[in-house]
């Protein structure tokens, strides 16, 4: 008996469309590739406070995740302590950790996160203009809030006493920042100051030409009056230096 030429591709198609939904079943079987986990809220508290214990920031630290490799993915309720294996050189808005996470069961893999880090604190910023040679004064100030790893030369506002003087005119409105200062001058070149001389229990004052400028901690070179010796010694006060022999 001869067959309809007509059925043949009907059963081909048949046979090719039972063969597609076989593979499709095989391949939903397979498991997708393992992703790296995002940090939990926790795990960046952590970071957070790491990175804070090691480079003690001045100001308010705020991290967001970019990029993490092989976190490792835990078991509900296990707990697990950090421990940062390597911190970059400083403390920048674009930091790179790599860290291990210990159970006290069998070693866990090294793992890598990629951050954006802010460090916000007040900072001094002018409410008006303000001229060369003016004595630093935080009542002429204004505080505004700013990320001093963007602004890394901003001046914050833990610096609020009167040893500075400004170098250089500021507009108002503007953030100042260190470039805007020099240490304000308590002893003077050419002036005569006080030298305090100390050596154990033992303390003598005599009279030296200052032969610098030098604000408060400053070496400054003065020159003993009498014997015509030169020395360094620490600004202490106004026209009052100190030496340690």
């Amino acid at each position: 008996m001869n067959r309809s030429p007509l059925r043949l591709p009907a059963l081909s198609l048949l046979l090719l469309a039972t063969a597609v939904c076989s593979a499709a079943a095989q391949s939903a079987e397979v498991p997708p590739p393992a992703v790296a986990s995002a940090p939990s809220d926790a795990l960046l508290a952590d970071l957070t406070r790491a990175i804070t214990d090691h480079f003690h920031p001045a100001g308010e630290l705020q991290l967001d995740p970019v990029r993490v490799w092989g976190l490792p993915t835990l078991p509900a309720g296990t707990t697990a302590r950090l421990v940062v294996t390597e911190f970059p050189a400083v403390l920048s808005s674009s930091l790179l950790l790599h860290c291990r996470l210990e159970t006290g069961a069998a070693p866990l893999p090294s793992w890598s996160i990629s951050l954006h880090a802010q460090l916000w604190a007040d900072a001094w910023t002018s409410r008006e203009p303000l001229e060369a040679g003016q004595s630093f004064d935080p009542s002429r100030l204004e505080l505004q809030r700013c990320d001093l790893l963007r602004e890394r030369d901003a001046l914050p506002a833990t610096v609020n006493d009167h040893d500075y003087m400004l170098a250089r005119a500021v507009p108002a409105g503007r953030t100042l920042v260190w470039r805007d200062l020099v240490r304000r001058p308590l002893v003077r070149k050419g002036e005569t100051v006080e030298v305090r001389a100390v050596e154990g229990p033992l303390t003598v004052t005599i009279k030296a030409l200052a032969i610098q400028n030098g604000g408060r901690g400053d070496l400054v070179l003065v020159r003993n009056l009498e014997t015509k010796k030169e020395f360094t010694a620490v600004v202490v006060d106004e026209s009052h230096v100190q030496v340690h022999f």
